[in-house]
């Protein structure tokens, strides 16, 4: 079942739950001691930070799909930290990611240790709305017993202007450890990190698409009724979000149903993946289920949905609807399904949602959000649809699809 950890921090006595659920999450995914240590340090520091300088938040922990699927290779699990906050932002990213910067008078070494203890780190702040950073740590996934190393990507205004790349702190000549530069003069250049070492050749990354998301449980249950799931089969990319109907245990179980046998079903459509999942959930209590799907080769994306989960696609500056059947996957399948077609382009942003955001929410406007990190566009939307005073009303996930810049991987 989607296990998420909800940690609301309001006071310094819930600084150790985020680190205990960080541990826990450790546990889940298989992280050894040292990995498991660095993902309980990053969660604190987050936590931390969040007291800080925004008077408390929210710190969501779960174990997710990598954001980038690698061909031949078992798809492996991450420990994903998120902190969302309302508070008033942070107006130098790029300063207060280094070692040494406080605005507080402590050490400073917050956002500076979560970048170097961090696989990837992302971090998105506009003055007057708070501050989003999505941290995720996995297993080694080098052979010489060093981690890859951060590439992160940060924004500062949340209004106009391209997205940053900042090599890790603590590196020489600002390399980020683990990278190669893509010539003379490359290493450590922001926006210029280059890509990663094939020394252990590993197998090559999908090109052309990342994603990404965020699940939030109902009340601050153990476990979200909705899931997101992304898999590959040769050329098909296909990202899937299920709500199961209702929330809690019986909830989980019908949209854990649905992300199992989408690894089955991959190298079929949309609308095929769709019929077999509705076999599938048959006995439990069915879910509401969008399946979008990218043809690498072709360039296009084919998308169809059941049930109550929306989806916007942002082409050329606008934002699409993607239109899902009346029915419940499992209970009430359509006896037609109807597929959606577009390009897909390097300015492109897909985001599938649940009906736990609120019924009219906007869309993040920014122009650079296609280059961010997907999970950290999932945690923008989240924050920017709801408000302290407006919470969110049922299990929600919102799952993001973008395109790879081209200088990562």
């Amino acid at each position: 079942m989607p296990r998420v950890w909800d940690v609301p921090v309001r006071d310094s006595t819930r600084v150790r739950d985020a680190r205990v659920a960080a541990e826990d999450a450790a546990a889940l995914a298989g992280l050894d001691e040292r990995r498991t240590a660095a993902a309980a340090l990053v969660a604190t520091e987050l936590a931390t930070n969040l007291l800080k300088h925004a008077e408390g938040g929210q710190v969501l922990i779960d174990v997710v799909a990598s954001p980038v699927l690698r061909e031949g290779r078992e798809e492996s699990r991450v420990v994903q930290i998120a902190a969302i906050d309302h508070g008033p932002g942070i107006p130098d990213v790029p300063a207060a990611l280094r070692d040494g910067f406080s605005t507080t008078r402590s050490l400073g070494a917050g956002l500076g240790t979560c970048l170097r203890l961090a696989d990837d780190f992302g971090l998105h702040s506009r003055s007057g709305r708070g501050t989003v950073a999505v941290a995720r740590v996995g297993a080694t996934p080098r052979g010489d017993g060093t981690p890859a190393g951060p590439a992160v990507r940060v924004r500062a205004d949340g209004v106009s202007g391209s997205w940053s790349e900042l090599p890790g702190p603590g590196t020489q000549g600002g390399a980020v450890p683990g990278w190669s530069g893509d010539g003379p003069g490359d290493g450590g250049v922001p926006g210029r990190e280059g890509r990663p070492s094939t020394a252990d050749d590993s197998p090559a990354p999908v090109a052309a698409v990342r994603a990404g998301g965020v699940n939030i449980p109902y009340a601050g249950a153990e476990c979200s009724g909705d899931a997101w799931a992304w898999v590959r089969a040769g050329e098909r990319v296909t990202l899937m979000l299920a709500d199961g109907l209702g929330h809690g245990p019986e909830a989980a179980r019908a949209s854990s149903t649905a992300v199992v046998a989408l690894h089955r079903w991959a190298h079929l459509s949309p609308a095929e993946v769709l019929r077999q999942l509705h076999d599938a959930l048959k006995g439990t209590r069915g879910a509401a289920v969008a399946v979008a799907q990218l043809d690498l080769r072709a360039g296009r994306l084919r998308f169809a949905g059941i049930g109550n989960v929306g989806a916007r696609l942002r082409t050329d500056g606008t934002w699409r609807h993607l239109l899902s059947r009346p029915g419940i996957v499992g209970v009430h399948r359509p006896g037609t399904l109807r597929e959606e077609e577009a390009d897909w382009a390097d300015d492109r942003l897909l985001i599938l949602h649940t009906d736990g955001l609120p019924s009219r929410w906007t869309p993040p406007s920014e122009v650079g959000l296609p280059a961010a990190d997907p999970a950290v566009t999932a945690a923008v939307t989240i924050r920017d649809a709801s408000s302290p005073a407006r919470p969110v009303r049922d299990d929600t996930a919102v799952a993001v699809l973008t395109p790879t810049p081209p200088e990562r991987p």
